[in-house]
């Protein structure tokens, strides 16, 4: 006779509440997540034979260069931030320049590209050589390396370096490669580099870039034959990729393709350290690149959020949507408004980042009423920003977060030169197409200037308690990132979720702002919702005007890993909505 155990129906209602799609992931030692496996193995082979977080987190960037270019070439861009135990938080901007010949002028009197409407397009390519800064990923990961790590370039590019010689297609490259197989086509270099046989590869196949292999084989060589100490000798492969024999065939690739790049473009980048931004929130205190980035929007938004209870509002109940989408859509606004390179543009940050400031924001919040404009705030120090109508497209990045047996921190979102890329020339690099996140108005903080960085959405992060690292976090998702992590962070923090339940809950992403691509278009009052927010929900807040689309169940476009350290345990989590991945002990 059968016999079964009942449990009641409480236990049942537990284990359905703590059940995740992906298992949780635990350590004492040291952890890793990324965008795939494969970019995990590469970080982790660095930590077990004896590196830091910094060096771990090196080559699996340097790996994701190679085994994720639908999202992330070694010609794109890298945002980092450090935390060496002890020590505060650093960032590092690895964001490329716009080259000289990148003036408004010449982009308001280009010809459309061949995949363009030759009736209505941007004045900036959304690929294509005429897309492309100068490479900022490479000199940003030498910068994290030499100041930061202790392992040498050879040692965190050898992942790398075996994988550009052969490995199995993962299912996004392929879609994505055949996505945008006709535009690559366009250019012989990309041509031969992704499609040697003429035929996109199918999920699995063993996919070979021996340009790419050599042209790191190179730069390992390099450091090998340079003078001097572990620092020159890094030092010496920068000047090889920016001033050196490599240079030149990178600017000659992209002149070929149509490009403007010049010699000087390249030699007179350098990526910077910088000082992270920060505010704190209910005693935590949480930590953002520059304003080269759209980070400090979650910082106004948790600002503005402080002041709310939002745990008695209940997770993701419409009241509760409603604020956090309201206080999202003001922060943004800011960002439309305000934000841009430091270098050309005073940026009134202190008064964006204030606590006054954002309880002036707090007032505006009708608990109501959506609000269906652009609202920053009115400091006065740049043009309003405009756009037009028009597709921007879906633009994307990965990720690559660590923290290591000593207590060091890594949280990094590497992106661009994703496909459809230019090639340049024989050497295997991608180049960025970061130049649309420019805007052209006159007087606006991020109108394209030679020169000048793009504000870009990338946006790592990093949460300290009592002066103790306690996150590390970073996801693709373009425009949604800040959004995104937001939502997860409150997750953890307001409502005590674990991290794998909190980057596995429902979602909402607005699109009430300007987009960073494309047309720069705003939509205003629109926001989608995961399908498993109930649709009493969904009704609700379209009675209080917001313009809900019901989306799939795991229909966010965001996608983060994180780390979370508590009591001695390191916390890992991986969003199953894309192929993210983590793995510690």
């Amino acid at each position: 006779m059968t016999r079964f155990c009942l449990l009641p129906a409480f236990a049942l209602a537990l284990a359905a509440q703590d059940r995740t799609m992906f298992p949780p992931v635990r350590g004492t030692q040291q952890m890793i997540g990324a965008g795939n496996s494969m970019e995990v193995e590469a970080g982790y082979r660095m930590l077990e034979q004896g590196g830091n977080a910094v060096d771990a987190g090196v080559a699996a960037t340097l790996a994701a260069t190679v085994t994720e270019q639908d999202h992330i070439g070694l010609g794109g861009e890298a945002p980092i931030l450090i935390k060496m135990k002890g020590k505060p938080v650093v960032a590092i901007s690895g964001i490329g320049l716009a080259p000289a010949k990148a003036t408004p002028d010449f982009y308001q009197h280009r010809k459309p590209e061949p995949w363009e409407d030759p009736k209505h397009f941007a004045p900036i390519p959304s690929a294509g050589p005429l897309a492309a800064i100068t490479p900022g990923t490479l000199d940003g990961l030498l910068v994290a390396l030499e100041k930061y790590g202790t392992m040498s370039f050879a040692q965190v590019a050898q992942p790398a370096i075996e994988r550009a010689e052969a490995f199995p297609a993962p299912e996004i490259y392929t879609q994505i490669l055949g996505q945008n197989a006709s535009i690559v086509a366009l250019w012989p270099s990309s041509k031969n580099f992704f499609l040697p046989t003429g035929a996109v590869p199918k999920p699995g196949e063993i996919v070979h870039m021996p340009d790419l292999a050599r042209t790191l084989r190179q730069m390992a060589a390099v450091e090998k034959h340079a003078r001097g100490d572990r620092a020159a000798k890094i030092r010496a492969i920068h000047d090889f990729f920016y001033k050196g024999d490599l240079a030149k065939r990178i600017v000659a690739g992209d002149q070929a393709a149509g490009g403007i790049f010049s010699e000087s473009d390249l030699a007179n980048f350098h990526a910077e350290i910088d000082q992270p931004r920060s505010t704190t929130y209910r005693g935590y205190t949480i930590y953002k690149p520059g304003f080269w980035t759209q980070g400090p929007v979650m910082i106004e938004a948790l600002n503005i959020l402080e002041g709310f209870d939002l745990k008695a509002m209940g997770h993701n109940s419409p009241r509760y949507l409603h604020t956090v989408l309201e206080a999202v859509k003001l922060a943004f606004a800011d960002r439309d408004r305000y934000y841009g390179d430091p270098k050309f543009s005073k940026i009134p940050e202190e008064t964006l980042l204030s606590k006054s400031y954002a309880a002036r924001r707090r007032e505006l919040i009708d608990p109501d009423h959506a609000s269906l404009e652009s609202r920053p705030g009115n400091l006065g120090a740049s043009a309003p920003a405009t756009g037009e109508h028009g597709p921007s497209g879906g633009k994307d990045t990965t990720c690559v977060d660590v923290v290591d047996k000593f207590g060091n921190a890594f949280s990094e979102t590497p992106s661009g030169a994703w496909l459809p890329s230019v090639i340049a020339g024989d050497t295997g690099i991608p180049l960025s197409v970061r130049m649309e996140s420019f805007v052209m108005t006159p007087g606006h903080a991020n109108q394209l200037a030679p020169g000048k960085r793009p504000r870009v959405t990338l946006s790592p992060t990093l949460v300290t308690k009592d002066d103790q690292l306690y996150i590390a976090m970073s996801t693709p998702g373009g425009d949604n990132q800040d959004q995104a992590m937001l939502q997860v962070l409150l997750n953890m923090l307001d409502f005590g979720m674990t991290p794998q339940q909190a980057a596995e809950a429902p979602r909402f992403q607005t699109d009430a702002f300007y987009a960073s691509f494309g047309f720069h278009e705003f939509l205003p009052g629109q926001v989608s919702l995961e399908g498993r927010i109930p649709l009493e929900t969904a009704k609700k807040l379209q009675a209080m005007g917001h313009k809900v689309q019901l989306g799939g169940d795991w229909s966010n476009l965001s996608s983060p890993v994180v780390i979370l350290v508590k009591d001695g345990v390191l916390n890992g989590a991986a969003d199953p909505r894309r192929g993210r991945f983590i793995f510690g002990r």
